[in-house]
């Protein structure tokens, strides 16, 4: 008999309107990485939600077998207790606590009269950063962490609650290709403790590397499950999208016309840093019709760069920045708007989507002056207006009036998409565009970028996925450490090339 740890019978899980999981089963042995892979919408997420006691016992139908018991887990805590622990996609810290308070929220170490013992949090708050290789200070506020940092962060959280099942949704999704490959090795040290890992990813390439086992969901049923010797790569993508994509990314040749918009000695300093400058004497350029990608490691300074552009980040900012030859001024995303420019954060809970409102009224957001008459909204234009963007976007919902916060990661994105275009901008800023998004919803997401660009639009994509700025840019800067180490054309560049550029190690040999 095979020794699992977990089995996962017959879940079914019913949202207003959406039946997420429709009797799914799902069984994983002690001591595996066992991939869990799908489209967004497939019911990945929500399996694991119930699974970890977000979504609670009696609300779903079906059972959680966890060591051969069934479980009835009434919360989060029920869970942890029970040996399992959850890395959402999605970041959920206390901003304005410290390293240590935030690790140890809801789980403080006391003393025997009651008292949080701090020497002791912050020394094993420093032994779970050691494990996730992130040196940093634990009274650091996280606030000021970047967003892979915050990743690791989570990471720590988990390792600190010594759980035996792992669960770790798109833990690589913000990290660079050294921390996510620290990350994986991270994970097999894991396993060769005996520590059981389910890891839920959209690369691909991740989960043919570290996986023992790969399952596959669809519109929220089971497909397949199989060894991760017994499955291709390819065979996995026409499991998950239910047809074969032989091309992920969908180059069209582009005609760029005039310069558009342009960035002139663009320097930054940093806002809480006095005299430290993050972005050093910047010269960008994107022409009308054009994809130009910005490339760099976590740090180099790429979405800085734009927030400051929309006067969302920085301290006395410097340079100048051209709209059509002429020099345009920019205090604010109102300002950008105004200018035809529009930026599509990397963070789409924090800064794109307000999680207690539907569809309809996040799409609608910045339009809605356009959109009324007299003071009056007029509605039917509302609903007419974005119902073309949701659908053009494929965004998965029963209705309009679905909560942004019930969305899948990347329908959520999608949203964060439609709205900005319901703007009409002619300069479209994308900063990790295709962050946790499945690779059918890829392929989506690169089409709509090309017509839109097919129509005249400038888009600027910033991406830490070298294939994707490879297999979308027309042109790519390459930044480091605050400053643009180099431009390329698409046909020139390589992935090789790209890297010198982004480490330094170009720029310096080119200097010598």
């Amino acid at each position: 008999m095979e020794d699992f740890i977990l089995q996962m019978q017959n879940i079914t899980k019913t949202f207003p309107g959406v039946k997420a999981l429709d009797n799914v089963s799902f069984d994983v042995r002690r001591g595996e990485i066992h991939a869990l892979v799908g489209e967004n919408g497939a019911g990945k997420s929500t399996l694991m939600k119930v699974l970890s006691g977000i979504h609670v016992y009696g609300t779903y139908e079906g059972n959680i077998v966890y060591n051969g018991e069934i479980q009835k887990f009434r919360s989060t805590r029920d869970s942890e207790h029970a040996g399992i622990a959850i890395i959402n996609q999605e970041l959920a810290l206390c901003t304005n606590l410290n390293i240590a308070e935030s690790i140890f929220l809801g789980n403080e170490i006391k003393n025997k009269q009651g008292i949080i013992n701090w020497p002791e949090t912050y020394k094993r708050t420093s032994e779970a950063l050691e494990r996730v290789h992130l040196s940093i200070n634990p009274e650091t506020k996280v606030l000021s962490l970047g967003v892979g940092q915050m990743q690791l962060l989570e990471i720590a959280k988990a390792i600190s609650k010594n759980a035996r099942l792992l669960i770790l949704d798109e833990p690589t999704a913000a990290l660079t290709d050294d921390e996510s490959a620290r990350l994986l090795s991270l994970i097999r040290e894991f396993r060769s403790e005996g520590v059981t890992c389910i890891y839920i990813s959209h690369k691909l390439d991740e989960v043919m590397s570290i996986a023992d086992t790969i399952t596959v969901l669809r519109d929220g049923q089971t497909v397949i499950t199989k060894a991760r010797n017994e499955i291709t790569k390819s065979e996995m993508i026409s499991y998950m999208v239910g047809r074969s994509l032989t091309q992920m990314f969908p180059r069209r040749e582009h005609h760029p016309g005039e310069v558009l918009f342009e960035m002139k000695d663009w320097s930054v300093d940093h806002p809480q840093i006095k005299d430290k400058e993050v972005l050093h004497n910047i010269n960008i350029n994107v022409r009308r019709g054009e994809i130009v990608g910005i490339a760099g490691l976590m740090g180099a300074g790429r979405t800085e760069l734009m927030m400051s552009l929309i006067g969302a980040y920085g301290n006395n900012i410097r340079g100048q920045a051209y709209y059509n030859g002429e020099k345009i001024e920019i205090h604010s995303s109102e300002d950008a708007i105004k200018n035809g420019i529009c930026y599509v954060s990397e963070d789409r809970k924090r800064y794109g989507l307000i999680l207690m409102q539907d569809i309809r009224f996040n799409v609608s957001l910045p339009v809605l002056q356009r959109l009324s008459k007299g003071g009056v909204i007029d509605d039917n234009e509302l609903l007419k207006e974005v119902a073309e963007y949701v659908t053009a976007l494929n965004v998965k919902t029963p209705s309009l009036e679905q909560l942004t916060r019930n969305l899948s990661g990347g329908n959520m994105q999608k949203v964060v998409l439609a709205k900005w275009l319901m703007t009409h901008p002619t300069v479209l800023i994308m900063d990790e565009p295709t962050r946790g998004i499945d690779v059918g919803a890829k392929v989506e997401i690169y089409n709509i970028m090309n017509d839109l660009v097919d129509k005249g639009m400038s888009v600027i994509m910033i991406s830490s996925e070298l294939p994707e700025v490879l297999g979308m840019s027309d042109r790519i800067y390459v930044m480091h450490e605050g400053s643009i180490t180099g431009e390329l054309d698409y046909r020139d560049a390589t992935q090789e090339l790209v890297m010198e550029y982004c480490t330094g190690e170009k720029h310096m040999n080119k200097n010598n």
